[in-house]
């Protein structure tokens, strides 16, 4: 019976970890079809493919959302298209290396903010993961030599920052709470969607979807097929899978190994050169964010220990899986 266990673990870990490592690679694969006047209409392809699919597998549930429900997860549509638009055109500017690696300080974000709103403390190893990940994060910006971080890598550090607001609003908003994850994710994406098109439409905002469409060869079609199909749908059903035969905790740790992936797809694959300044401060990344989760997780585990019913601090049943969002509530966009 424990070797049975044991081989259905693991059968459920594998696809989990092919998630991680669409994941990673989603950032070259974005680099790759997108120029700076085609990120808009690579958004709104790129959703206008996933959404019908999402909607159509859970349409039932879609409109059994309350209209409270509804608005609430419309602002987090528009959080979510702000994820997207930062970290479409940083990854644009800087290398997939870079953004995969720059990305991951949400990790050790969204457990500061959330002590900060929570009026809680964290311990100091915490703040030392940190200091870690940020000193990587420096090393990292500088390629082979020691230059000003580029516009790119800002901007995936504002992406840093936004996912974590992302996260902190997904878990408080009461209108949200018990919402259906695929339902949620739906009319966040569909928000997004919205967004986008808007958007693309003013002038001198880049390429239109149907100029940009009609431009593209067949790599960059295999590109957008491949960040809708595998990096969004895919892992979306994945999580929903996952999380439902293992726990919560199984499924973010492998989800965790995202920068991993995304720095060995980016060297490997993408050619990228980060020097030796740039290796290590990707080493630092790794290891700050991954000690920085081990903390959290740890405090996040005592608190609900010592919680009773969970309390109202709690991500909500709309907090699970939503939007692509690693379990244990670091965001991750779909």
């Amino acid at each position: 019976m424990p070797v049975t266990a044991a081989r259905s673990g693991r059968l459920t870990d594998l696809p989990v970890l092919l998630v991680a490592v669409v994941w990673g690679s989603s950032y070259l694969a974005a680099k790759g079809v997108t120029t700076e006047r085609t990120v808009l209409a690579v958004l709104v392809l790129r959703f206008a493919v996933a959404l019908p699919v999402l909607a159509a597998t859970g349409w039932r549930r879609l409109r059994a959302l309350s209209a409270v429900q509804l608005r609430g997860a419309g602002l987090l549509g528009l959080i979510l298209a702000g994820i997207f638009l930062l970290e479409t055109y940083g990854v644009v500017h800087t290398s997939a290396t870079n953004a995969g690696l720059i990305i991951s300080l949400t990790m050790v974000f969204t457990p500061l903010a959330e002590s900060r709103v929570r009026g809680t403390r964290l311990p100091g190893s915490f703040f030392g993961a940190a200091g870690l990940s940020v000193l990587g994060v420096a090393l990292l910006t500088q390629g082979a030599g020691f230059t000003a971080p580029t516009g790119g890598d800002l901007l995936m550090l504002g992406a840093a920052v936004a996912r974590t607001v992302h996260v902190l609003a997904m878990s408080r908003m009461e209108s949200v709470r018990g919402a259906d994850a695929l339902s949620l994710t739906t009319v966040q994406l569909g928000a997004a969607v919205l967004v986008f098109a808007a958007l693309a439409a003013l002038p001198g905002t880049g390429a239109s979807p149907w100029w940009a469409a009609a431009a593209f060869d067949g790599g960059d079609w295999l590109g957008l097929v491949y960040l809708s199909a595998f990096c969004t749908l895919f892992a979306f059903f994945v999580q929903m899978w996952a999380v439902r035969r293992t726990s919560p905790s199984r499924v973010s740790l492998l989800l965790g190994t995202e920068p991993v992936w995304a720095a060995a797809v980016g060297i490997a694959v993408g050619g990228d050169r980060p020097g030796v300044p740039g290796l290590l401060g990707a080493v630092l990344v790794l290891a700050g964010t991954a000690w920085g989760r081990t903390v959290a997780d740890r405090e996040r585990g005592a608190g609900a220990d010592g919680a009773q019913d969970g309390g109202k601090d709690g991500a909500g049943d709309g907090g699970v899986v939503a939007v692509g969002g690693v379990p244990d509530g670091t965001a991750r966009t779909p």
